[in-house]
């Protein structure tokens, strides 16, 4: 792979030395350092790909890391990372102690603010504008957002507040018509118009041969520029925000790019540059399937994505897909509602066999929580598939609108607990306590994956509202059993009958407790609801054993563990609890086994942890104890 150009740039400032007729050259290099690192360590591709050229053109015209780049999400900043002195740490990407797939202040000045979640860049770049001002320093701020990101309410509710501030602020529309689904709604369809508008750059082409003519004809130039905009983009959206509007130019197009840019810094005030880039650019396989080469793991570039030979055990995301399915096959009521994940949320097949009771609301999760409210207030039977760390950002939605009116939606709560590579924004570490802790919400914790079949079944029989949380990937390979037979709303089960303690389990670090249960003596319930308790199987467990283990892979502070003291308490038991999860700390992105295991959540140190506390209880397993189950 030649890199000549790319070899001698550690820092933007090298870039800058650069002749502008070198920086094609540069970009080829680049995009093909970008499809060779991902191939070799996974990762995101298509939208890398896709930002190679802006990302050449903004370090190249502003002065980074004083000027500030806020990347909205930021899994398209892998050539940014690369410019800025990172090159030879991509083999690292994404494993523990290695660079992280998204900015992180931590990790370089150039990340001036860490990203992951969408919609979140105009807000922090005008932030960051605002403070300049205040503080009389020189400098630009620039957000960076793709088109599916500015579905979000954040984003209009900062340009709605930059439009009437003083300030140095670019905010620049990544167009590439694709999100991680394809994107959906009004604003999408009215980006797609304005690109396919003829009118429009017949138009600005006429302005600029005005321009070029006869220069005193500038005012009438721009006259026709404007009355363009006002036809086919209605005044400019973004005009009456209070910006001012420039675009839309190719994003792959160095020789428009630059230029504009250049023009823009000089220029005072709230400016919007509208570019229009394609995703998966340059790699002709990620172009013709953006969504496939998304985020692929290990791959030959030369070959692309392969399906392995074997068929892989189905995951936790394809169980909740197929029953989706089968429960909508039964009953008509139910919809399912998505905020932007058809795929990574299993829904893909459900849209081909119901697409009139598909609803992708675009990346706008507390919308998606009130429409199912509303839904729901009509007799209809919402399923919202949404990931763990996403619901977060609808906690109000899930309070106000959700549980205090009681209403039966049940959420598929996709990567529950640590999810590896991602990292600590995408962990679902917190759904347990700050879910158990509203009134009216259930939470069910499958053990594997014929479990959480039979709980989605329960929560849908639910006249309330119910979460079923999974995680990333698939489990022990259970078989799985057909029908829709639910269980036993908040029941747990004894998996296996011990001695002196009772290890607690809620949810997949079932199996390693078993593991360790074998190896102590121990007995094993798996509690399957971290709410409603099992207070009457938690309670006989207490009465006949000296010390209880509660086990889970969520956060330790208002988890499960903590509703099994609470509930101790209040029946006045005084028993020893060990609780283990997940400690008090942003746990980094890595392998999701290595990243368990130093946690303390594998067999091997869960048995540790209970032989550290509870050594003199610990009774080594008879020969005739059995799993029971």
């Amino acid at each position: 792979m030649a890199t000549k150009l790319l070899q001698t740039i550690n820092d933007p400032a090298d870039l800058r030395r650069l002749p502008r007729a070198e920086l094609p050259e540069l970009a080829d290099e680049l995009r093909n350092y970008v499809l060779e690192s991902v191939s070799k360590t996974g990762g995101h591709l298509s939208s890398n790909l896709g930002t190679v050229e802006l990302t050449i053109a903004l370090h190249y015209v502003f002065n980074t890391p004083e000027d500030r780049i806020v990347w909205d999400v930021g899994h398209q900043t892998y050539p940014h990372k690369i410019l800025t002195g990172r090159r030879d740490r991509m083999a690292s990407l994404r494993q523990l102690g290695g660079l992280a797939g998204f900015p992180q202040r931590s990790e370089s000045e150039y990340d001036s603010f860490g990203t992951a979640h969408s919609s979140t860049s105009i807000s922090a770049a005008l932030g960051m504008a605002m403070a300049a001002k205040q503080k009389g320093e020189q400098r630009r701020a620039i957000a960076v957002i793709g088109d599916g990101a500015m579905s979000a309410g954040m984003a209009f509710e900062a340009l709605n507040n930059a439009g009437v501030c003083e300030c140095d602020l670019l905010v620049i529309l990544n167009d590439n018509d694709m999100s991680i689904s394809p994107p959906v709604g009004a604003l999408n369809r009215y980006l797609a118009q304005l690109m396919s508008g003829r009118f429009y750059a017949a138009t600005k082409e006429l302005g600029k041969k005005v321009l070029h003519v006869a220069p005193p004809l500038f005012e009438l130039a721009k006259r026709l520029e404007e009355q363009a905009k006002g036809m086919v983009v209605p005044a400019t959206l973004f005009e009456k925000f209070g910006f001012n509007y420039i675009g839309p130019i190719d994003g792959h197009d160095l020789d428009s790019l630059i230029p504009t840019l250049e023009n823009i810094r000089k220029l005072s005030g709230p400016q919007f540059l509208h570019v229009v880039t394609r995703k998966g650019q340059g790699y002709k396989l990620a172009e013709a399937d953006p969504v496939a080469y998304h985020g692929p793991g290990k791959f030959d570039p030369a070959v692309g994505l392969v399906k392995p030979a074997t068929p892989a055990k189905p995951t936790f995301t394809q169980v909740f897909g197929q029953w989706l399915c089968d429960m909508a096959a039964k009953d008509p009521r139910l919809v399912g509602i998505t905020p932007a994940m058809r795929e990574g949320s299993g829904l893909v097949e459900f849209e081909k066999r119901f697409p009139e009771r598909y609803y992708d609301v675009g990346i706008a999760e507390q919308h998606a929580v009130t429409f199912a409210a509303g839904m729901a207030c009509e007799g209809l039977k919402p399923v919202v598939a949404i990931y763990s760390t996403f619901l977060q950002r609808a906690y109000d939605q899930l309070v106000h609108d959700v549980a205090l009116q009681n209403l039966p939606v049940v959420f598929a709560l996709d990567r529950a607990g640590l999810v590896g590579a991602d990292g600590p924004t995408h962990a679902g570490a917190y759904d347990i306590p700050f879910l158990r802790t509203i009134p009216n919400v259930s939470v069910a914790c499958p053990a594997d994956e014929n479990e959480c079949r039979k709980l989605l079944t329960t929560a849908y029989e639910q006249d309330h509202p119910v979460a079923v949380r999974y995680p990333r990937g698939a489990g022990v390979g259970t078989a799985m059993e057909p029908g829709l037979q639910g269980l036993p709303f908040g029941k747990g089960e004894l998996r296996r009958q011990g001695k002196g303690i009772a290890i607690l389990v809620f949810g997949t670090l079932l199996y390693p407790a078993l593991q360790a249960a074998e190896r102590l003596g121990a007995t094993v319930v798996n509690m399957r609801w971290a709410k409603p308790l099992d207070t009457e199987l938690l309670l006989s467990v207490a009465a006949s054993h000296e010390a209880l283990v509660t086990v889970e892979e969520g956060a330790i502070m208002g988890g499960a563990g903590s509703a099994v003291t609470e509930a101790l308490n209040a029946a006045g038991v005084a028993k020893p609890v060990l609780q283990l999860g997940l400690r008090d700390e942003f746990i980094p992105h890595g392998d999701p086994a290595r990243l368990l295991s130093l946690q303390g959540l594998d067999a091997a140190g869960i048995e540790a942890s209970i032989q550290t506390r509870f050594a003199s209880l610990i009774e080594r397993p008879a020969p005739s104890l059995k799993v029971v189950g």
